[in-house]
């Protein structure tokens, strides 16, 4: 055994493929041990890199792991000011805005409530922009299922809250950042403190990313009246085409149906437009998401409306591509970066149908008049006042019958009319001299104007009833309008 053995590795192939294996392997540790020794040069390089700024009068040094300091007003180091003047010499060639604008970008106080999908990606797009101070306000928690569409959130930061979570991460990417956190529900009633000062700058711009329909109406409608700048993102659940994303009023977002019940409830306090969205006009399809239905266990626990989180929150969800609220997020982010820096912008805006409604107004108004003079013969009824504007006629047409017919379901020449013949008594004469109309929003349907012809003829000058005319579906579809316009009239 001893001599076989001997015989083996006296071989001089074995000899040579042995000296090659640990040539080999030696090579291979020299040139690891190398590239993990300029690894760590570079990574303390970098974080020699890091800005100091001021603190109670001395200069501190932040190492990437301090993710509880907050600077009061950064002090930017040598290569901080270099950058500077990189970008304010690309703001001189035009290539951005130019240098007022990026230092107003710079000192800007933006707000975002809501810190989810939307919110996160928008909150770490601004602050990677250069921003210096955010207030971030969420109650919510980091969840596991919201892991596929958070910006910064990993599986560690479950349980945590999401403020926390967003200003412990991009500490780590900007650690001169000045973040004011807010782990709390957003109310109207906080809305003074929650939107207020911070140090004495007023909020450059405010970001809705809320889901929640109450609070979205309550932020925008607060803001709306004290003209403070805003801009809400509309609901990216079961949506998919990215390329149907646009920035437009709120008057002209359709297709969402968090945006429709933003919009009807604003309407509804008289806010048409003025208020900036984001919003998709992709449309649901055979084969596309839809709102996802509760379980059998889930209505076994008694009251539906008591799974939500909070009262009057959601209970039942949209599915999320985890992409889509990144792309919101980001549009929310470039939009502010463009408004706050002065870059001139030119969105593609849907068109305006005022005229439409003035001009339906216009026939609301004659259709009444002409119905007067039939129930009080020897009176002309010339200005008969109507309690309906040509504001409450864009409300009914777009938001309770969807710009569209309620019978055809056509979307051109429409006219509203009467549902129902009216009783003998629907003028009111209570004030001297003036006659006027005690038309209500639920007494007008939308037809077109053809079917508005017959309508007339038939049901106010004849002797039919809606029920004589249409069939039960057309029937029921009507009716099913006034009865959800019964729950908005509160909001009005």
């Amino acid at each position: 055994m001893s001599s076989w053995w001997s015989r083996t590795i006296s071989k001089p192939s074995l000899q040579l493929a042995t000296t090659a294996v640990l040539s080999g392997a030696i090579v291979a540790g020299v040139i690891l041990s190398y590239q993990q020794l300029k690894h760590r040069e570079k990574v303390e390089e970098l974080k020699r890199e890091i800005p100091a700024w001021a603190i109670d009068g001395e200069q501190k040094k932040v190492k990437p792991t301090d993710l509880d300091v907050l600077a009061s007003e950064p002090q930017f180091s040598s290569k901080e000011d270099q950058r500077s003047i990189a970008m304010a010499e690309k703001a001189q060639r035009g290539d951005y805005s130019d240098d007022s604008g990026l230092q107003k970008f710079r000192n800007a106080f933006v707000i975002i409530v809501g810190c989810g999908g939307v919110g996160s990606h928008c909150a770490s797009a601004l602050v990677r922009s250069g921003i210096s101070r955010i207030r971030l306000i969420d109650f919510d928690q980091v969840t596991l299922s919201s892991l596929n569409r958070h910006a910064v959130a990993t599986l560690a930061d479950v349980g945590t809250p999401k403020v926390v979570c967003l200003k412990k991460r991009l500490q780590q990417i900007a650690p001169w950042v000045q973040f004011d956190l807010r782990n709390e529900l957003y109310r109207h009633e906080s809305s003074d403190k929650l939107l207020g000062e911070w140090e004495g700058h007023h909020p450059d711009f405010i970001v809705d990313a809320i889901d929640n329909i109450d609070s979205k109406v309550d932020l925008l409608k607060y803001c709306y009246e004290r003209q403070h700048s805003i801009i809400s993102s509309m609901g990216a659940g079961a949506k998919s085409d990215p390329t149907r994303i646009f920035i437009g009023d709120i008057s002209s977002s359709t297709d969402d149906p968090l945006s429709r019940a933003t919009r009807r409830r604003l309407r509804a306090a008289g806010i048409v437009s003025g208020i900036p969205v984001v919003f998709s006009t992709e449309k649901p399809g055979p084969g596309k998401a839809q709102l996802l239905p509760l379980s059998d266990e889930q209505h076994a626990q008694g009251t539906v409306g008591e799974l939500g989180v909070l009262p009057d929150f959601r209970v039942r969800i949209l599915p999320v591509l985890g992409t889509m609220p990144a792309v919101f997020g980001y549009a929310v982010a470039n939009h502010i970066i463009l408004q706050i820096s002065r870059y001139p912008t030119n969105y593609v805006m849907a068109k305006g149908r005022e005229k439409m409604y003035d001009s339906i107004h216009a026939q609301l108004q004659g259709a009444e008049e002409k119905l007067a003079r039939a129930r009080m013969p020897g009176e002309t009824a010339r200005g008969l006042k109507l309690p309906i504007t040509a504001m409450d006629v864009g409300y009914i047409v777009e938001e309770i019958f969807k710009g569209r017919s309620a019978i055809s379901r056509l979307p051109t020449r429409l006219a509203l009319v009467r549902w129902r013949k009216p009783e003998a008594n629907f003028i009111d004469r209570s004030v001297p001299n003036q006659l006027a109309s005690t038309l209500t929003l639920r007494d007008l349907v939308c037809l077109t104007k053809e079917e508005a012809v017959v309508h007339i003829r038939e049901v106010h000058e004849g002797s039919k009833s809606p029920e004589d005319l249409y069939s039960p579906d057309e029937i029921a579809y009507v009716e099913a309008r006034f009865q959800e316009e019964i729950l908005f009239e509160k909001y009005r």
